[in-house]
C-alpha cells in the first residue's frame, strides 16, 4: 500500500492532507484541527461539506479513534522495506514504546529517536504531547547509553523539547542539568556542544539560571569546554555562560571558577561572545578583581576595539568603563593605549550603543586626565 492507497478517511476534506489532529464538527464530519480552525477563523459558520449552519462558537471534539488508527498505520512497515509510511504522524506513545522496549534492537531505538526529533522540530503540539506522555525520563535515560550515536540523537530530541518555556522547568526538575554536566565532562565533541546548547535553552527561564549555577560543576564544566573545546564547543560554551551569568550570583561563581583568563584568551582568538561574557562579569566586584589580575586583559580589550565587530566593540567599551571605575591603575593603562582618542571618534559615529558607551568612557578618561594634571 502506498501513500496514495491509504484510507481516504485519513485525509482532511479541506487540505486533502493526512490528518495529524483529527476533530469532529457538530455536523458529524471530521477535519484536521488546523484546517477547520482556519475555516472558522475566516468567519465561516457552515460545515465545509454539508453547508449546514453551525453554532456561533462551534465545538471541536477530538477524534481519538481515528487518530489512533492513523498512528498505528504510521508504525507499519511499508511494502518492500521497514520505513514507515511517509506523511503519517504516529502517537508519541507508540514511538516511545519502540524506544523503551527491551526487545527493540539498537537500530529501532535510533530510528524512534530520529523520528521523534523530526516530528518535534517544528510542531509545538507534538512536543507538548511528547512531554505529557512521560517521554522526558526515557530520553534522559538514553543520554546514559554506552552507544555514542544513541546519546547524540537523544540530546537532539532534548534540545527540541527545551524550545518551549513550559518544558524548561520540567526538564530541569527531571534531572536534565545532571545529565548535561555529565556530557560536558566526558563525551564526544558533538555531544558536548549539544549539551552546552541545551543548557543555554534551559537557562532562558530565570528560575533555571539559579538552579544551573548552583549545580556542582555546571559552570566549571562550561569553562573547561570554553578552554579546551573546538570552535563550535567554545562558541556554545561562551553562549551558555553569557545566558546563565545574567543572574548576578552566577557572575561571582564564574569568576571564582577561573573563567576570566579563559575568556580573555578566547576573546584574543576572536570569539566575540567571550567579550560579551566579560562585560557581564565586569558588573560584579569579583569579576573586576579577576580582570585586574590578568596582565593581558586591557591589551585584548583594546584589540577588540580596533578589530572587533559592533557587538564586540560595544561590550569591550562597557568592560573597560567598569574596570576604569574600579581601578585607577587600569584607567592610566587604558589611556596609554590610546582608547580616549578612539572613544572621541566613536562619539561622532552612527551606532547609538557604541556612541553611548564611548561617551561614558571618554568622560571618565578625560576626568582622570584632568585629575592627573592637577
Amino acid at each position: 500500500m502506498s501513500t496514495t492507497q491509504l484510507p481516504e478517511d485519513f485525509r482532511c476534506p479541506i487540505s486533502l492532507e493526512i490528518m495529524s489532529d483529527p476533530v469532529i464538527l457538530s455536523s458529524g464530519h471530521t477535519f484536521d484541527r488546523a484546517s477547520i480552525q482556519r475555516w472558522l477563523d475566516s468567519g465561516h459558520r457552515t460545515c465545509p461539506i454539508t453547508k449546514l449552519p453551525l453554532p456561533d462558537h462551534p465545538h471541536l471534539i477530538p477524534n481519538h479513534a481515528l487518530r489512533s488508527l492513523i498512528s498505528n498505520f504510521a508504525l507499519l512497515p511499508a511494502p518492500g522495506g521497514a520505513r514507515p509510511y511517509p506523511g503519517l504522524t504516529p502517537e508519541p506513545g507508540a514511538l516511545v514504546a519502540a524506544l523503551t522496549s527491551r526487545s527493540s534492537p539498537l537500530e529501532a531505538r535510533l530510528e524512534a529517536l530520529t523520528r521523534l526529533t523530526k516530528l518535534s522540530n517544528r510542531d509545538p503540539g507534538f512536543r507538548r504531547r511528547l512531554t505529557e506522555s512521560g517521554t522526558v525520563s526515557v530520553v534522559l535515560g538514553c543520554v546514559d547509553s554506552d552507544n555514542g550515536l544513541l546519546r547524540e540523537r537523544a540530546l537532539n530530541l532534548l534540545l527540541n523539547l527545551s524550545l518551549d518555556d513550559d518544558n524548561k522547568v520540567g526538564l530541569v526538575a527531571e534531572g536534565a542539568i545532571s545529565k548535561m554536566v555529565g556530557v560536558l565532562r566526558a563525551d564526544s565533541a558533538n555531544c558536548r556542544a549539544l549539551a552546552a546548547t541545551i543548557i543555554t535553552s534551559l537557562a532562558v527561564v530565570e528560575v533555571n539560571k539559579a538552579t544551573i549555577g548552583e549545580y556542582p560543576f555546571a559552570i566549571s564544566a562550561l569553562i573547561s569546554l570554553l578552554r579546551d573545546g573546538n570552535g563550535r564547543e567554545k562558541k556554545e560554551a561562551a553562549t551558555a555562560l553569557f545566558t546563565i551569568c545574567s543572574f548576578p550570583e552566577n557572575r561571582k561563581r564564574a569568576a571564582a571558577n577561573g573563567s576570566v583568563p579563559v575568556l580573555i584568551r578566547a576573546a584574543d582568538s576572536g570569539l566575540e561572545r567571550a567579550v560579551e561574557v566579560l562585560a557581564m562579569l565586569a558588573k560584579c566586584r569579583e569579576g573586576r578583581e579577576e580582570m585586574g589580575r590578568c596582565d593581558a586583559c586591557v591589551r585584548v580589550l583594546v584589540k577588540v576595539l580596533m578589530n572587533g565587530g559592533c557587538k564586540g566593540v560595544q561590550c569591550a567599551l562597557l568592560t573597560l568603563y567598569s574596570l576604569c571605575c574600579y581601578s585607577e591603575r587600569i584607567c592610566v593603562e587604558v589611556r596609554g593605549q590610546g582608547v580616549l582618542e578612539m572613544c572621541l571618534r566613536w562619539v561622532e559615529g552612527d551606532n547609538e550603543k557604541i556612541r553611548r558607551n564611548a561617551t561614558s568612557l571618554a568622560q571618565l578618561l578625560q576626568g582622570d586626565s584632568n585629575r592627573s594634571v592637577r
